[in-house]
C-alpha cells in the first residue's frame, strides 16, 4: 500500500501576521480532488515562491500553504487517460504552489491539463535546473526570435543576469549566436557570466539613466528585463528602432517611469511575460526545445541542490537578492 504521509513545508499564518515556516508530516488524503497524483522528485526555488512562503497576499491568499510552483517527479495515480502510473511529468504555474499545494512536499495532486510530459532528453532534475524561472527565460527569448530580431541586428540586454530568469536567458541567447551584454549588482559573479556567454557585463548603476530624458542613444536590438523599474524604462529608452523589451519580473520597482515616444517614434514593442497561465501547446514546444536545440551546455554550473530542511535559509536569501542561478529542492 502507498505511504500515506509525506513531508511537506508548510506556512502557516500566526497572530499579528506573523508567518513561520516548518517541515511537516501531511497526508495524502488532504490534498485536492484532481486527477493525477504525482510523486515529487525535485521542485525549484524561485521568487515568487520566496513571496508565497513569506505572506505575501498578492500570490497566496490563504495559509497554512505549501509554496512551490515547479514540481518533477511520477505519476502515482491518474483518472485521465493522458497519464498513467510511472510517466515521468513536469507541472508548473497555473495555480499550483499559489492556490493548492505545491512542489515544496513530496506529493501534489494536479489536473492532468496542467501536466507536461518530460520531454527526451532531459532529466526530472535537469527540468527543475531550468523550472518556472528557466521556462520564462526560453519564452522570453522565444518572443525576440519571433519578433525577428536576429544576431546581426544587435546586442542584446538581460538584466538581472545572475538571478533564474536571466543567467538561463544569457546561456540561451549566446547559444543562439546573440551578443550579449549582462547587467549585474553582483561584480564577483562576472566569470560566472561570462562563461554562460556574456560578452560585457554592466553594473545596474551602467544601466540605469534617471535624467529623465525620454529618448536616449540607441544601443539595444532587444532586451530581457527581470527586474522592472528604472533599469526597465532606461532599457526602452535605449532600445533601437523595432527593437523587442520583454518584461518579466519587478524585483526592482512595479513602477514604470516612461513616455510613448519610444514606442510611437522608434517602433520599440514591449512585450509582458507571463509563465503562469502560459497555454499548454506553448509550454509543450517551449520544454521540448530547451531538452533540444536551446539546451544549454553550462546547465548544471547554474545549479545549487538542496533539500527540504535547507529551504528556510535559501528563501530568505533570495528575499535578501543573495542567491544566484537556481536553487533545486531534492524531495
Amino acid at each position: 500500500m502507498m505511504q500515506q504521509q509525506f513531508q511537506a513545508m508548510v506556512v502557516s499564518e500566526e497572530p499579528d501576521h506573523v508567518f513561520t515556516r516548518e517541515i511537516k508530516e501531511r497526508n495524502i488524503a488532504e490534498l485536492p480532488d484532481h486527477e493525477v497524483l504525482i510523486a515529487v522528485h525535485f521542485s525549484s526555488l524561485n521568487y515568487k515562491d520566496a513571496l508565497s512562503a513569506s505572506g505575501n497576499r498578492g500570490v497566496t491568499r490563504r495559509y497554512p500553504h505549501t509554496p512551490g510552483v515547479d514540481a518533477a517527479g511520477m505519476v502515482v495515480e491518474s483518472r485521465s487517460a493522458k497519464f498513467k502510473a510511472g510517466d515521468e511529468v513536469i507541472v508548473s504555474g497555473y495555480e499550483l504552489g499559489t492556490k493548492i499545494p505545491g512542489g515544496f512536499g513530496r506529493f501534489i495532486r494536479v489536473p492532468a491539463d496542467w501536466i507536461v510530459p518530460l520531454p527526451a532528453g532531459m532529466s526530472l532534475y535537469e527540468s527543475m535546473i531550468y523550472g518556472t524561472a528557466g521556462f520564462t527565460a526560453a519564452q522570453s527569448v522565444l518572443r525576440i526570435v519571433e519578433h525577428g530580431v536576429k544576431p546581426e541586428d544587435g546586442r542584446i540586454l538581460v538584466s538581472g543576469a545572475t538571478g533564474g530568469v536571466g543567467s538561463v536567458s544569457v546561456a540561451i541567447l549566446a547559444r543562439l549566436g546573440y551578443e550579449v551584454t549582462a547587467v549585474t549588482g553582483k561584480s564577483e559573479e562576472q566569470t560566472l557570466l561570462a562563461r554562460l556567454g556574456a560578452t560585457r557585463i554592466l553594473s545596474r548603476e551602467q544601466a540605469t539613466d534617471t535624467t529623465g530624458r525620454m529618448l536616449l542613444k540607441e544601443k539595444w536590438a532587444g532586451v530581457v528585463d527581470t527586474v522592472g523599474g528604472e533599469i526597465l524604462s532606461t532599457a526602452i529608452r535605449t532600445t533601437r528602432y523595432g527593437g523587442m523589451v520583454t518584461c518579466c519580473g519587478n524585483v526592482a520597482s512595479p513602477a514604470l517611469n516612461i513616455s510613448v515616444y519610444p514606442f510611437i517614434l522608434r517602433g520599440v514593442t514591449l512585450s509582458g511575460i507571463d509563465s503562469a497561465s502560459c497555454a499548454l501547446a506553448v509550454r509543450q514546444r517551449i520544454w521540448h526545445k530547451l531538452s533540444a536545440e536551446w539546451q544549454i551546455s553550462q546547465l548544471h554550473e547554474l545549479a545549487t541542490e538542496i533539500d527540504l530542511h535547507q529551504l528556510n535559509n535559501e528563501i530568505d536569501n533570495m528575499l535578501q537578492g543573495k542567491t544566484k542561478g537556481r536553487i533545486v529542492v531534492r524531495l
